[in-house]
């Protein structure tokens, strides 16, 4: 049984520590709306100033895969974290020297769900999270060109610059408008559509020589056609080199090459036959090969011939005329270059495996990639502008007319 006594001290306890808390609390309450109301004295204010914005929303679908980031104001972050939710693999990035944004090192995949979570900090030490998770453009909602020259190389003064985008573009004025291209030396720069997914840009004549050329592509979020969408955003930058350019004769079975305005070289060729004659027109090498397997059922000429290694073998067209080696020439035809007798390409004395101090040698050994080469005099027609890099078979007004800017 409980004495008066000790009954009166416990309920007085008790009285004490309700007061004390209601103290207490009513002392909190009133500290803090002082802050939020003047900002005046007291503790600071429970909120950090730092704002982080992760340009992909959450949820969202088709974010960039150029441009997704994380940037603060009013702070500095302090750690950013980015996975793919499907692997689980982390994404690495970098964060700017101010600590105001961070970016991925790499271009992102299509589309792929990611997550992003950050973490910032204001001037008064006071930490605030942000976190995002969502989806990249998809493939199907995307385009994206493969394009020549590779930035960096150094290429002749014929080689233009081209793309060939893997979906078809109805708006080719909004994806145009975002490429540009621009020389050093001043000339004019204009683009060129064959078709739906090709554009092509090139001078009135050749590129001058040592003139330093720059595209630049700025097609992420661009539509170039209903519900599709670019991705690609960068600048590349290539050189031009000397200029050479060769001119085939078929009438004299002969090309003479000339670099820089001067006759360097003339050399006996075979071009095609009569039943298979090589286009005339003005070429470009486009791909060069050390030695390359050639089968004419690829460009539908039956079981003509199947050579496994035709030695130094460069690309005029698409549709597949080379000038190249040839090892295989008949000992009982003509003297080499007297007579044409290839399916269509331009052969050059060689010798099997390419190793020997032969004119196709030193052709492949002194050519790159955007050297010309010219036939004329040849019974077949001009190659069109679309078959390979050759678009300078067409005249000026006619390559403008094909813009769309």
């Amino acid at each position: 049984m409980t004495t008066p006594d000790i009954a009166a001290r416990r309920a007085l306890g008790a009285c004490a520590a309700l007061v004390i808390g209601a103290l207490t609390l009513t002392a909190c309450g009133g500290s803090a709306n002082a802050d939020n109301e003047d900002g005046k004295g007291g503790d600071s204010p429970r909120t950090s100033a730092a704002k982080i914005v992760i340009s992909a929303k959450d949820g969202s679908t088709g974010a960039s895969i150029n441009s997704t980031g994380v940037k603060v104001s009013d702070g500095k972050l302090t750690e950013v974290k980015m996975t793919a939710t499907g692997s689980g693999e982390a994404v690495p990035g970098s964060l700017s020297a101010d600590g105001g944004s961070w970016k991925p090192k790499e271009q992102l995949e299509r589309g792929t769900k990611y997550e992003i979570s950050a973490a910032a900090k204001d001037t008064e030490g006071r930490t605030s999270n942000a976190d995002s998770t969502f989806t990249t453009v998809s493939k199907e909602n995307s385009f994206v060109g493969t394009y020549t020259p590779d930035g960096g190389t150094t290429v002749g003064v014929g080689m233009p610059v081209s793309f060939t985008f893997d979906k078809a573009i109805s708006d080719k004025k909004a994806v145009q408008s975002h490429i540009t291209v621009s020389s050093s030396s001043g000339q004019k720069v204009v683009g060129h559509w064959f078709g739906a997914q090709r554009l092509d840009f090139r001078p009135e004549e050749y590129w001058k020589t040592g003139s330093k050329v720059t595209m630049k592509i700025d097609l992420d979020g661009v539509q170039g056609a209903n519900g599709v969408y670019g991705v690609q955003k960068k600048t590349v930058t290539f050189t031009i080199g000397r200029s050479q350019v060769s001119t085939v004769d078929v009438n004299t079975q002969t090309m003479t090459v000339v670099r820089d305005d001067r006759t360097i070289k003339s050399v006996p060729i075979s071009a095609g036959s009569s039943e298979f004659s090589t286009y005339n027109g003005q070429m470009v090498i486009s791909e060069k090969y050390p030695q390359l397997h050639m089968d004419s059922r690829t460009v539908n000429l039956a079981d003509a011939y199947d050579i496994k290694d035709v030695p130094h073998a460069m690309r005029l067209t698409q549709s597949g005329t080379f000038i190249h080696g040839n090892y295989w020439y008949n000992k009982g035809n003509p003297p080499f270059g007297r007579q044409g007798t290839s399916h269509g390409c331009v052969g050059l004395q060689d010798v099997q495996g390419g190793q020997g101090d032969t004119p196709s040698k030193w052709f492949y050994d002194n050519s790159i990639l955007g050297d010309v080469v010219i036939v004329k005099n040849s019974p077949d027609k001009s190659v069109t502008p679309d078959n390979g890099l050759n678009g300078w078979n067409m005249s000026w007004s006619e390559w403008m007319a094909g813009s769309a800017a």
